[in-house]
């Protein structure tokens, strides 16, 4: 079938996100987000915060779930970007990811090295074309 899209990947990365944060927090987001942007990836999840954190923000301990939080976003870092990585087949630069306890969103921003190879390199928004390799 040859390369895939770029759109074939963002769903790609959506699902494998998904299935990460269902296995690892026992939270499947309810929304994903991906698109490619020139170099870099955006991804923003909906919903990410797990029950057990949403319980223990009611009941006031707000630092403690800030805490944990932190760690689990480092935790599930280097396993997001094996994911993206062996999904686009190239490396990744930098991954830097934040989740807002308040709205339940988590954020993710992948620096890429160079783009993945895809079909219709020119439906990705912004595009360097110094980025893509012929």
């Amino acid at each position: 079938m040859g390369n895939p899209t770029i759109g074939q990947l963002e769903r790609e990365i959506s699902q494998r996100v998904s299935s990460l944060y269902n296995e690892k927090l026992g939270q499947r987001p309810s929304q994903i987000i991906c698109h490619f942007f020139d170099s870099e990836l955006v991804i923003s999840l909906e919903n990410s915060v797990t029950q057990t954190e949403r319980t223990l923000l009611d009941g006031g301990h707000e630092i403690l779930v800030e805490q944990i939080r932190l760690l689990l976003d480092k935790i599930i870092k280097t396993e997001l970007q094996i994911l993206i990585e062996k999904v686009i087949g190239k490396p990744i630069l930098d991954l830097m990811s934040n989740t807002n306890l308040a709205t339940g969103r988590t954020g993710i921003i992948v620096i890429l090295d160079e783009l993945p190879t895809v079909r219709n390199p020119e439906s990705i928004p912004k595009v360097n074309w110094k980025n893509v390799v012929d």
